[in-house]
């Protein structure tokens, strides 16, 4: 199958690290393409990066959908899993936010599991994203520590003993029993952190990877039946005029 990883932020160093990851997780006959907007903010740290970043993100899924070799599922790579309604309006195939993967797989290994993410002003939309799914009662807390996402495009050590004492902290004074990196950026450092914490560690990317080809083995795809049918067609102005079409038709 054909994976289509979108970074919706357009920091390239971050997209060709979170795609060593999938690629290093997936099945070998699965191909993982990965890419970033044209247009959109370097980083997504608070709402207005978001609204912003989901207009490139649909830009970039409506142009795989023209190609004659459509992926078979694409993978939202922002723990804010922005515009996935929407993104599930322009395809058939599946669409997989990393937070939505990561939740539910942290469900499926632990009782109580605690998300440990980047900056303290993005709780909120993780605390959303887990009422949304229906997580939010074995989510036990959720800890910053106050990094920009572009610290973890190359981690330090230092960055990584951070990490590691936010997440011994909640272990210990929260109850978790696993833990959900609450950024793409953290990928490569979740056999480094099992090792050290001896609970499961869970990467939205890797989780989404591996949802994503369970899915499509069992032929599952996106219902098209009343929430995610295809959006209505009518005509848009200035910067979005390209958007005046329906599953890549002009109208």
């Amino acid at each position: 199958m054909r994976i289509q990883l979108i970074n919706p932020n357009t920091c390239q160093g971050m997209t060709d690290k979170i795609a060593l990851c999938a690629q290093h997780i997936a099945l070998p006959t699965t191909q993982i393409t990965a890419c970033s907007p044209e247009h959109g903010p370097e980083t997504i740290e608070c709402a207005r990066d978001e609204v912003l970043a989901s207009a490139g993100l649909l830009d970039v899924i409506k142009e795989c959908e023209q190609e004659t070799n459509k992926p078979d599922a694409y993978i939202v790579a922002c723990f804010g899993d922005p515009a996935l309604d929407a993104a599930k309006e322009l395809t058939e195939a599946p669409v997989l936010g990393i937070a939505q993967a990561a939740f539910h797989a942290a469900s499926l290994v632990a009782h109580r599991f605690s998300v440990v993410t980047t900056l303290a002003r993005t709780i909120p939309t993780a605390e959303h994203l887990l009422q949304r799914y229906g997580l939010a009662e074995p989510c036990c807390a959720i800890r910053a520590i106050e990094l920009p996402v572009l610290a973890l495009e190359q981690t330090d050590n230092a960055t990584f003993q951070q990490l590691l004492a936010a997440c011994r902290e909640t272990l210990h004074y929260d109850g978790a029993e696993a833990i959900v990196l609450g950024c793409a950026g953290m990928s490569d450092l979740v056999s480094d952190l099992q090792s050290e914490l001896g609970v499961p560690v869970i990467d939205g990317v890797t989780a989404a990877v591996s949802l994503a080809e369970s899915l499509h083995r069992l032929s599952l795809s996106t219902s098209k039946v009343a929430t995610y049918a295809p959006p209505p067609a009518k005509p848009f102005t200035g910067r979005y005029q390209h958007w005046s079409a329906v599953a890549g038709k002009e109208d």
